[in-house]
């Protein structure tokens, strides 16, 4: 597919026709179709995994590259030198490229032998580009100028617009894009900052649009000119949208594409105001004053230029490497490619344009994802033991983040344990309010709403001098802030706070272990929370939102079996169950959320834990649950704990009485969990670049990392996430998979109608792509989808991170979160491969029911592998099968 720009020229109409046309605009149907092609972006405080492309998983995974590489040149697809370091370190296997390329070619017209085509396209594969003397050469021109015009790509050729203020950037004329998206970025910072800035935007309570027409007239930053163009704008964001779209010449069938290339333009600052608009339940209301606004501009300041003079398209660009990749790999003459019929001669030149950068990188993925799930197989069945399981001492939920596995394989090994894994947020739709906060916080995936609020509370004593202490922390901490913000006092402030915050900063520098953690014991110590109790049950009372705090007896029910049954605990409970949320623990990180559970929404997923423990325990609970088969014996005690996944350690949340065989199994357990957490973080540290120290204590090297304000890479977070496996911890429970798959539980037996399956897919798969291609994003295109470097990262508006002060809000994840060094990744670019063992009518049934899924795998956004629970034999399921079978 060859590149071009349409150059869009403004008509010269009559005022009653420019009146039917604006008439017969629909701008609110134009900035929603428009807006899927960015994401929703969280503020920082709760990053949650954004799956960059998710308006788009209509279209296959290959047209959106294509999309992207034309319109904005960015690459989707690994570099060639990251395929071919996954190919040094063994991740690719050159078989499973060779298989790639023949069953591309079984699916192209040959007019010519095989062989041959063979020869050319696997030298394209292995070589990529074509020596740059060879496209130069005089003899190669002369062969361009006499081969007759041929069409390439026929229908499937599409042309992107762009910007007209970067089509006069490329002219040579002034920077005209970078002024506009200056200009935007200064107007977003202003209207989204939530309490950054000591004097916020006038007029901002009555919406972007107005705020900005208000005062952009004002502006001294733009001439007087360009101010006078803007001083007549209409009262309203979508009739100044209609405007600008008609006073820039833009046609009407363009018109959705050019809104797409300005929101691509800074699909960060986009992505926050649609996420806003969503939250307030306006739709696209800020986008549309966003684009209104965004179009204004760019009116005013290219104004004098319209109308922009088409381009000229240059064919000889095009069809040299064609030609010359012939001439080349193909090892043809001038004299012999000039005696081929002209019918040969265009569907060698078709077939080589076809195959192009994106279809080649393509290929090198697809066999980098069979190599690595054909290794995934050999792992998993050469370890697996349909053996029943002996019974526990203990049975331990955890979240099905990748960094429990190595957590979970370690316990294992260590005693009569078994591991579970689930969504962290335990299948709870609650908001909670810790102890006497006025702020809420969604506890559950972004893709649910939640159904309950439960909220902590405490004796009124206790609350009383817990409010006092509190209060009087929160005095110190926000005189400190007024002090830093005001004129006068910021110049007194380092008199009187410097030698405190000197020996802060030297202890934080010279011992970040044993400071950090003479910190947190000094905040403890004034702080003192008291002991908390769980608004479980439904109380009318204390309702202050919108949700019912607490639950009603058949909800606790509900959720507690909906849990259980999923993941196929339904019988043979031990002594003790541990319900485990997990947290990170990092020092000066503004991605300390992102380390967090994303099931939680980026928060610790302990306080869910704590809430289905407590359920778990209830008299009510137990009694409801025997009705429906699940009967809990009556020595089996829930407890919940957190693993924090920085250091590996497991932090005791909440534990009841524990009856004489719970006592014994956690007296047990706590003797265990030290050796545990000493070999997972040996494991886990020797991933870490720069830690080839093996004399260094694993568990001292953990704490200083967490505690050290200058660590770039306190933990790895679920970089090199590559697999989702729903099934029976048999399957998986010898395998050392490195951390790098998801782990659900799940038996299709106590599942007969496929119920908890389909919710599994829905909601917890769902999020691990999320994740997944946030990764991939940030690895593959780092400049438009990472957030570069930490050391220079700059928290804007209380809201983001920029590069400088002057970028785009950043939509991913840092360099050092992918990428072990500047030339070596850590994070391997693999599309997320989803594994369910269950029966193949189970497969069939969640493809015919689930459009959702269907396509995300039709289309190639996730891979997926089934396995027979008889025979263990995988089955994949191919995106072509899929569109043959017509599964709906």
């Amino acid at each position: 597919m060859n590149k071009a720009t349409v150059s869009l020229e403004r008509s010269s109409v009559r005022v009653q026709q420019r009146k039917d046309v604006a008439a017969d605009i629909n701008i609110s149907e134009l900035v929603k179709s428009a807006s899927k092609v960015i994401a929703p972006l969280w503020p920082i405080a709760t990053f949650v995994a954004r799956h960059p492309w998710m308006g788009l998983e209509h279209l296959s995974f290959e047209e959106v590259a294509y999309r992207f590489k034309l319109s904005r040149n960015i690459d989707l697809y690994p570099t060639i030198s990251m395929l071919r370091a996954a190919q040094r370190k063994g991740e690719l296997n050159p078989e499973f490229l060779e298989m790639r390329l023949q069953r591309w070619l079984d699916e192209q017209p040959l007019l010519m032998p095989r062989e041959e085509a063979e020869r050319v396209f696997r030298a394209m594969l292995w070589h990529d580009e074509i020596p740059n003397e060879v496209l130069t050469s005089p003899t190669l021109k002369s062969l361009a100028a006499k081969v007759k015009e041929i069409r390439l790509r026929g229908d499937s050729k599409r042309l992107f617009i762009q910007p007209l203020s970067v089509l006069l950037e490329e002219q040579g004329e002034e920077k005209w894009a970078q002024m506009l998206d200056h200009q935007m970025i200064k107007w977003c910072k202003l209207f989204l900052d939530e309490s950054q800035a000591l004097w916020t935007m006038p007029f901002r309570e009555k919406g972007f649009y107005y705020a900005w027409r208000k005062l952009v007239i004002n502006d001294p930053s733009l001439n007087k000119q360009q101010r006078k163009r803007l001083k007549d704008l209409p009262h309203d964001a979508k009739n100044a949208l209609r405007q600008a779209l008609l006073a820039l010449g833009i046609p009407h069938g363009a018109m959705k594409d050019y809104l797409e290339a300005h929101l691509l333009s800074l699909p960060g600052w986009a992505g926050m105001l649609l996420w806003r608009s969503q939250q307030s339940g306006q739709a696209h209301a800020l986008l549309m004053d966003y684009l209104a606004i965004r179009l204004s501009l760019e009116w005013a300041l290219i104004a004098p230029h319209l109308p922009l003079a088409k381009r000229k398209e240059d064919d000889e660009t095009v069809l040299l490497p064609l030609l010359a990749a012939w001439m080349h790999w193909g090892e043809l003459t001038p004299e012999q490619w000039l005696q081929l019929p002209q019918t040969e001669q265009q569907a060698r030149l078709s077939l080589v344009d076809r195959f192009d950068k994106i279809v080649r990188k393509k290929l090198w993925l697809e066999a980098w994802e069979d190599t690595q799930e054909a290794q995934l197989k050999n792992r998993i069945t050469s370890s697996f033991a349909n053996n029943a399981p002996k019974q526990a001492a203990a049975q331990l939920i955890f979240c099905i983040d990748v960094r429990s596995e190595p957590f979970r394989r370690h316990l294992e090994r260590e005693g009569p344990f078994e591991t579970y894994g689930c969504a962290g947020f335990f299948g709870l739709p609650i908001q909670t309010r810790e102890l006497d906060s006025v702020y809420s916080h969604a506890s559950c995936p972004v893709i649910a709403k939640p159904q309950h609020e439960v909220r902590e509370y405490a004796a009124a004593v206790n609350l009383k001098e817990y409010r006092r202490r509190r209060n009087v922390l929160f005095s110190i901490s926000h005189t400190f802030k007024k002090m830093k913000q005001h004129l006068l006092a910021s110049m007194l402030l380092p008199e009187v706070s410097g030698p405190w915050l000197g020996l802060h900063t030297l202890a934080r520098s010279i011992a970040p272990s044993e400071a950090g953690r003479l910190f947190r014991r000094i905040q403890e110590t004034l702080e003192r929370k008291p002991k908390t109790e769980l608004s479980l049950h439904r109380n009318d009372s204390l309702k202050a939102t919108d949700l019912p705090v607490g639950f009603s007896a058949e909800e606790k029910v509900k959720y507690v079996q909906q849990l259980l049954k999923g993941m196929g605990l339904t019988s043979s409970f031990a002594p003790l169950v541990v319900v485990c949320g997990h947290e990170s623990m990092t020092t000066n990180n503004p991605y300390a959320s992102s380390l967090d559970c994303g099931a939680c929404g980026g928060a610790a997923g302990g306080y869910n834990a704590r809430v289905f423990a407590a359920l778990c325990n209830l008299k009510e609970v137990r009694e409801g649950l025997a009705k429906e088969g699940i009967v809990i014996p009556e020595d089996t005690v829930f407890v919940a704990a957190e693993h924090i996944t920085t250091v590996d350690e497991l932090r005791w949340l909440y534990v009841p009485t524990l009856s004489e065989a719970a006592q014994k199994a956690f007296d047990m357990l706590q003797s265990k969990l030290k050796k545990v957490s000493r070999n997972a973080n040996m494991e886990r540290l020797s991933k870490l670049p720069g830690l080839n120290d093996k004399k260094r204590d694993p568990l001292a090297e953990a704490y200083r990392r967490a505690e050290d304000w200058s660590e770039i890479r306190p933990e790895w977070g679920l970089a090199g996430n590559a697999a989702f496996i729903i099934g029976r911890r048999q399957l998986t429970k010898h395998c050392h998979l490195e951390g790098r798959a998801f782990l659900h539980s799940y038996d299709w037996r106590e599942d007969p109608f496929g119920e908890s399956l389909a919710n599994i897919i829905a909601g917890p798969v769902t999020v691990a792509q999320w994740i997944n291609l946030q990764y991939y994003a940030s690895t593959v295109a780092p400049h438009y989808y990472g957030s570069g470097s930490k050391a220079t990262q700059t928290v804007t508006a209380g809201i983001g991170v920029m590069q400088g002060n002057a970028s785009d809000l950043l939509t991913g994840l840092p360099w050092q979160s992918v990428m072990a060094s500047d030339q070596e990744m850590f994070h391997s670019p693999l599309r997320l491969l989803v594994i369910i063992e269950a029966p193949r009518q189970y497969i069939e049934h969640l493809l015919e029911d689930d459009p959702h899924f269907r396509r995300k795998v039709k289309n190639g956004w996730l891979r997926l592998v089934s396995i027979d629970p008889d025979n263990g034999e995988w089955e994949k399921w191919e995106p072509s099968a899929i569109e043959y079978n017509n599964f709906s």
